[in-house]
């Protein structure tokens, strides 16, 4: 891939981007400091960046690791970034609104991946330039970027770089000696130089995962912003496909009532006439019922009339009985046997299909009672 910006053409929304820096944009830095709190260690290391940086420190981001660590003494790799320049460098992602989740040094992946527990020399191909990196136990320790790209300004340049590394306290017999396979007409040169055959180290596909993390806070606040939309959107979407979901289970269940309705509406019209028929034969049953229905039989009637009277000096003087109704007047000693009647035929069992009501008595002038008790058919 030619350039950051082909790269971020092939991105899309939700990738996971780790942006790994070159050398040139960054300086590593080798720190002696006294054994502490390990939350002290962020403030001390920030006091040294500053010193070594010409911009005000809210201009830089910077970021440690802890190289070894011993009862007194503490080996620090500190790197730091100007954040103009990372803006310049990520200007591809952030211009097309791509975040990282990371920005680190892909010297300090490569030192991760082919010298995670040992000291070691790495030399390979940033672009166009030659670069070199030290690192002890996969951190970075001291970088360079190197200006002769032929044998004999290498000869030249490596003896300085290991005598600066000596006088940063960094043992330079390396039991690794790692070469960028694109470095390959180099490797007779650095064997000359260190006494020692480099190992041919291949591009990383991908490199494996590293703690240093240059990542600004105002990247840190984009993301998030960034992410918490992305959430948003997600659960919006989720949200529609469930309205969506509803809806069609709604207009399915609409048709199904429609087609349900159509049917039942067919079933009754095909049913009509037999419908019509039984009611019509109902009717005609209710119409016919006194006449063969033994419990609608004058004489049943008058049979249970009698039985229900509660004295024999209350007599039935008048019976008139139609379809549906019957009338039942009669004299009685006293109101009250009157009312004794009235009930006797209510709960007569014979009498069940029919509702009584019992008008008020009328005193006669020998203080009978004269009453009329009408019936209805249920």
């Amino acid at each position: 891939m030619a350039n950051l910006n082909e790269a971020a053409s092939l991105l899309t929304t939700g990738d996971d981007l780790v942006l790994s820096l070159p050398i040139s944009a960054v300086i590593a830095q080798r720190l002696r400091l006294p054994t502490i709190d390990p939350s002290e260690y962020e403030g001390m290391v920030r006091l040294q960046v500053e010193k070594a940086f010409p911009y005000p420190p809210e201009d830089v981001t910077s970021a440690f690791e802890v190289i070894e660590k011993s009862e007194n003494e503490s080996v620090i790799s500190s790197v730091a970034v100007h954040n103009a320049r990372l803006n310049e460098l990520a200007g591809p992602l952030i211009n097309r609104g791509f975040i990282p989740r990371q920005v680190t040094v892909y010297a300090a992946q490569r030192a991760a991946s082919h010298a995670a527990t040992t000291r070691a020399l790495m030399i390979y191909r940033e672009g166009e330039k030659l670069v070199s990196a030290i690192s002890e136990n996969g951190k970075l320790s001291l970088t360079r970027t190197l200006d002769a790209n032929e044998e004999e300004g290498l000869q030249r340049d490596l003896p300085q770089l290991a005598l600066s590394a000596e006088l940063q306290g960094i043992d330079t017999s390396f039991p690794k000696v790692l070469l960028g396979e694109e470095c390959l007409q180099l490797r007779d040169t650095i064997e000359r130089v260190f006494a020692q055959r480099p190992d041919l180290m291949a591009p990383e596909a991908p490199p494996v995962p590293v703690k240093l993390d240059l990542l600004p806070d105002t990247w840190r606040r984009q993301r998030a912003a960034l992410v918490s939309r992305g959430e948003w959107r997600r659960r919006l979407f989720w949200a529609g496909g469930i309205y969506a979901a509803i809806f069609v289970l709604f207009l399915l269940y609409l048709v199904m009532v429609r087609f349900q309705v159509g049917h039942l509406q067919k079933a009754i019209k095909r049913d009509a006439p037999r419908v019509d028929f039984i009611k019509q034969a109902e009717a005609n049953w209710k119409t016919l019922s006194p006449a063969i229905d033994p419990h609608y039989y004058p004489i049943e009637v008058l049979l249970h009339l009698f039985e229900s009277l509660p004295n024999p000096d209350v007599r039935i003087t008048v019976y008139e009985q139609s379809a549906r109704n019957i009338s039942v007047q009669g004299e009685a000693p006293s109101a009250a046997l009157a009312y004794q009647f009235a009930e006797a035929v209510k709960k007569n069992s014979g009498l069940r299909d029919f509702t009584f009501n019992l008008q008020t008595p009328r005193i006669l002038p020998n203080d009978h009672a004269q009453f009329r008790l009408e019936g209805k058919t249920k």
